[in-house]
């Protein structure tokens, strides 16, 4: 194809301390060279330093519904695999009190989250916590892992914000927040100094993966629930874009704690299309969709990665040919990732919870 797949090199930050190492992965390489170009360089050499490369112009693995027990016995163990995306789906609506965390239960939680006020706490408490206990685990593994990976907390809205019981995006905001507080990267800090966030992305881009070192950032997706349902029309994305829109108009966009994406694969610039009102799209700088779609729809992935857009690849292994969504060879998923920095994935999500090897790779996107 004529285009870098990246070099190879990966990161690893596996505990307290930031520990890193560095190692050259055949597989990754055989996968550059499939592609079309193999970046050869050794440590001093010239190699791309993960930690020195903007956020959006890296490469890096995540964990769909990290939340669910099949995957991870307790969320602690998520966050220790070395992940740089952990999902987790949040229900609001129906007849349940407070924000659910489960994948197909509307009515009550069902995950692994504790609600661990330390460290000390974490795999020791009882488990189907809501989201406020998700992120009081966050919050002690981050104080027990100064200068962790910056990891990207997905989050599906199954069924959208319910602002008129007291689950809106000014609601999340404050849940979030009063919980994770300075240990997140903010969309006010993301566009200060311009007036909206892609006017921020484009003159100058996301800071470097170290200088987002012990930060989570938040992106929202509406739910499959939502999308389906005939009398919503106002989703997760609309809606908080909206919200992200009139703060910045109050001079509050401080107290924001998320950025929305625009979901599913669609050719050009999907905003133009999907949001009538375009005083929301300049709002709108994550972008999420079926890495398949991507990758054969005829879709310019340059578009995003000349933006400094991000861009998370879901499904990765679907793509053809396809291999394993859970136990693909540490080779196979190597070679993925790689075809897929090529394709200018910012991040790449399966089920790949038993190779921590794979899930700790940071490739240059492109």
């Amino acid at each position: 194809m004529g285009r870098q797949a990246g070099n190879g090199w990966r990161r690893d930050r596996r505990g307290p301390g930031d520990r890193r190492t560095r190692r050259r992965s055949a597989a990754a390489a055989v996968a550059a060279g499939a592609l079309g170009a193999v970046l050869v360089a050794a440590p001093g050499a010239g190699a791309a330093d993960p930690g020195s490369l903007p956020y959006s112009g890296a490469t890096s693995v995540g964990v769909h519904n990290a939340y669910e027990k099949n995957r991870y016995t307790y969320f602690a163990d998520a966050l220790d695999s070395g992940a740089s995306l952990l999902e987790l789906d949040v229900w609001t609506n129906f007849s349940g009190r407070g924000w659910r965390v489960a994948h197909n239960n509307p009515l009550g939680n069902d995950n692994n989250c504790e609600n661990a006020s330390s460290a000390a706490e974490l795999r020791s408490k009882p488990r189907n916590q809501s989201l406020a206990g998700c992120l009081a685990d966050l919050r002690a593994w981050h104080d027990a892992n100064p200068g962790h990976r910056p990891i990207l907390l997905k989050i599906e809205m199954k069924d959208g914000f319910a602002a008129n019981l007291g689950r809106g995006p000014a609601q999340f905001d404050a849940l979030v927040a009063g919980t994770l507080g300075d240990a997140l990267y903010r969309p006010g800090e993301l566009a200060a100094g311009h007036a909206t966030l892609d006017e921020a992305v484009r003159a100058r881009g996301w800071p470097s993966r170290d200088e987002l070192a012990g930060r989570f950032l938040v992106h929202l997706i509406p739910g499959t629930v939502e999308e389906s349902n005939p009398f919503d029309s106002l989703w997760t994305d609309r809606e908080y874009a909206g919200h992200l829109r009139d703060l910045a108009a109050g001079g509050n966009l401080s107290r924001a704690v998320a950025f929305p994406a625009v979901h599913r694969a669609e050719a050009g610039d999907p905003r133009a299309t999907r949001y009538s009102d375009p005083s929301i799209r300049p709002w709108f700088v994550v972008f999420d969709g079926d890495a398949s779609a991507y990758v054969t729809g005829g879709i310019d992935t340059t578009w995003y990665a000349e933006r400094n857009y991000l861009l998370v690849m879901t499904d990765a292994h679907a793509v053809a040919p396809a291999i394993s969504a859970t136990r693909p060879t540490e080779g196979e998923a190597l070679d993925r990732v790689a075809r897929l920095a090529a394709e200018r994935a910012s991040f790449v999500t399966s089920d790949w919870t038993a190779l921590p090897s794979v899930l700790t790779t940071v490739l240059p996107r492109g």
